[in-house]
């Protein structure tokens, strides 16, 4: 049986899923504002909230750290300035961490880097994501399964080779893996999701819990993605859709997520087990509308 493991807490075919609050930059840079978006993703029923962790100076070439950036979304005159601005250090993953905890609610980040990923492993996070821009960088990903905390690997642009590349990668060091249907499209036209490919990755994983991370504005898709077995589903989330920054766009705001959560443990339940039966609720109302013999005379 497929089965993903998180903070003790385990997600199945048979139980709702772990619905992730894709934070990003979206604080931007703020932790004021970081601290809102764990509280707020915590009150809508989200299982986890994970942030975005870079290296920047050793992630990005000089000439694209140097590069000028002074767009509508730009926090610098440059795109090095620009991440830079956006970037938390430890003291305020730590604070966010502890709010998290407050809240109740699993906190962890994508791993970009190598020195990410350790920052990360100092932090004891409970989880890691690897990006789908990340998907072929084999080294990074074999790197992070060795951590041996739960994987959950995006696979937006990917071929199918690409993906079993990468899954044996991760499976080679750590069983505990969550594999997302994604398309990395921000955000993608509605006919480029291909929600079927999360049937097509049920049947040719069948050990590895299966998931979808959704750029898709809305919540329908997240609905769609449980009922095609999705255990794993992450939308990104703001407070506003209205503020300052690329992705806000395409997020759920508090609302929507508490929608998304209300309606995925809706479907669980109203997916029963497929046995055919009468409910006690059925019985007055056939009652009244059923027809029965009687004698007239």
């Amino acid at each position: 049986m497929r089965e993903f493991a998180v903070s003790a807490k385990k997600y199945s075919d048979e139980s709702t899923p772990f619905i992730i609050a894709e934070v990003g930059h979206n604080h931007q840079g703020s932790l004021e504002t970081a601290l809102k978006l764990i509280r707020a993703a915590s009150h809508a029923g989200a299982s986890a909230v994970k942030f975005q962790k870079r290296s920047n100076k050793s992630l990005f070439s000089q000439e694209a750290y140097d590069a000028p950036y002074t767009g509508e979304n730009s926090f610098g005159a440059t795109y090095g300035l620009h991440r830079e601005a956006l970037e938390f250090g430890v003291d305020e993953y730590k604070e966010c961490i502890n709010e998290a905890k407050r809240c109740q609610i699993d906190f962890f980040a994508t791993a970009f880097d190598f020195e990410s990923a350790d920052f990360l492993a100092d932090l004891e996070m409970p989880a890691y994501k690897i990006a789908s821009g990340d998907l072929k960088t084999i080294p990074l990903i074999e790197y992070v399964a060795k951590i041996g905390k739960p994987i959950i690997l995006s696979t937006g642009g990917g071929t199918i080779e690409d993906i079993d590349r990468a899954v044996n990668a991760v499976l080679k060091h750590n069983k505990n893996l969550a594999l997302l249907q994604c398309t990395a499209g921000y955000p993608p036209e509605y006919p480029e999701l291909n929600l079927r490919v999360i049937e097509t990755f049920r049947s040719r994983y069948p050990e590895v819990t299966i998931g979808y991370s959704g750029h898709d504005s809305g919540i329908a898709m997240g609905l769609v993605a449980y009922i095609l077995g999705a255990r794993v589903i992450e939308k990104h989330f703001t407070l506003n859709r209205a503020m300052k920054g690329t992705d806000h766009a395409f997020s759920l705001e508090p609302q929507g997520m508490q929608k998304l959560v209300r309606d995925v443990e809706r479907a669980q339940q109203a997916l029963g087990d497929g046995n055919k039966g009468t409910y006690p609720s059925e019985v007055a109302p056939l009652k009244k509308m059923g027809k029965s013999i009687f004698v007239t005379r």
